[in-house]
């Protein structure tokens, strides 16, 4: 070989090599492990309950939440209802003094008219199904009757109205579901 290529071999050589050996790193001996694993264990173990406390903590901030939002759901309708017990209160006490049931009967409808609308806006619906076809999801059918005029499964009678709270059935209608028109004997002869 001569002069030149042996100094870029020693040129292209790394340099931790040129320095020497790399230094060997202390091997930890059994006990050092076992008291690192140890440290590891109660850190794991401290981690663990810190999380079930966190846990317990908001089970019971959500028990205790719902229990304030059962007892205090109603709030917002009772305050609007409020008003028309005020007006029922005060519609007696007319009816004691006055003689006309013209104006009675007409201050219990206008009584009637701010309940169902204080309601309509907390959600209550009205199911009034009357003509319609009948729907026993929705309707609770009490008998069915021949009519000529209605046609075979529609409503022919609404006997006491159903309601619904935000999409959901509370009460069915209690309907009289037409057959259709009468079906006549034939006589034997």
């Amino acid at each position: 070989m001569s002069e030149a290529s042996q100094t870029e071999d020693t040129n292209t050589t790394p340099a931790s090599a040129a320095t020497g050996p790399a230094p060997v790193a202390a091997i930890p001996g059994p006990d050092e492990l076992l008291a690192a694993a140890k440290k590891e264990v109660a850190a794991n173990y401290d981690r663990y309950m810190r999380a079930v406390a966190d846990l317990e903590n908001y089970r019971k901030r959500t028990i205790r939440e719902k229990d304030e939002l059962r007892q205090f759901a109603a709030a917002n309708v009772v305050e609007d209802i409020i008003p028309i017990l005020d007006n029922l209160s005060l519609g007696l006490a007319a009816a004691k003094q006055q003689t006309d049931v013209k104006a009675i009967v007409e201050g219990v409808g206008h009584v009637l008219e701010q309940f169902k609308s204080t309601l309509g806006k907390h959600g209550l619906k009205e199911l009034n199904p009357q003509g319609q076809p009948f729907d026993p999801n929705q309707h609770d059918c009490i008998s069915h009757q021949p009519s000529p005029e209605v046609p075979e499964e529609m409503v022919s009678q609404v006997v006491r109205l159903g309601y619904s709270l935000n999409g959901r059935l509370l009460r069915p209608a209690s309907v009289v579901v037409s057959s259709g028109p009468a079906k006549v004997k034939e006589a034997k002869s």
